[in-house]
């Protein structure tokens, strides 16, 4: 495999821990977006939201992608609205191969804490509407569609076979 392996998906899917995996196996750096956000930032997601508003977190977002785009051999686990820019999804789906972790919202949702998550605030009925927004941008952003598997370990692997 060349290039990069960006990892789509609703929040709660599991994208920086199947990513951190990944990244072990292909002995590739982990490059998590809203983590590469936090450091630059010196705040919190949460935090950013609440200072800058999300169109400010949406701007940081685009840059860190097109950093991120024009280096290779990274795994890179991707903020779960970061697709819905084709600024920010555009050079990182150039950049590699864009893998759409598919979970079900109700599990996420029943399953995730929501908890510094400024997007899943609004209760179970919004999020589950953000997700069916979502999952068509993800279908048309992904080269591959994966669905989670019991573990993490599982969700690699399939993606692993997905790749070969």
């Amino acid at each position: 495999m060349r290039g990069n392996l960006i990892l789509i998906g609703m929040m709660g899917c599991g994208k920086s821990t199947v990513g951190g995996l990944l990244a072990r196996r292909l002995g590739w750096e982990l490059a998590d977006t809203d983590s590469l956000i936090e450091a630059r930032e010196g705040c919190s997601i949460p935090a950013l939201f609440a200072q800058r508003g999300e169109g400010y977190f949406r701007d940081c977002e685009r840059q860190v992608s097109e950093e991120l785009s024009r280096r290779t051999g990274l795994v890179i686990a991707c903020g779960g609205g970061l697709p819905l820019r084709e600024d920010c999804i555009g050079p990182l789906r150039e950049s590699g191969t864009v893998i759409f972790l598919h979970r079900p919202p109700e599990e996420i949702y029943d399953k995730v804490s929501m908890a510094g998550r400024p997007l899943g605030q609004q209760g179970r009925e919004a999020f589950l509407a953000r997700y069916a927004q979502r999952e068509p941008v993800y279908q048309a952003c992904a080269h591959h569609q994966v669905e989670v598997q019991a573990t993490p370990e599982e969700t690699a692997a399939r993606i692993l076979e997905v790749l070969t």
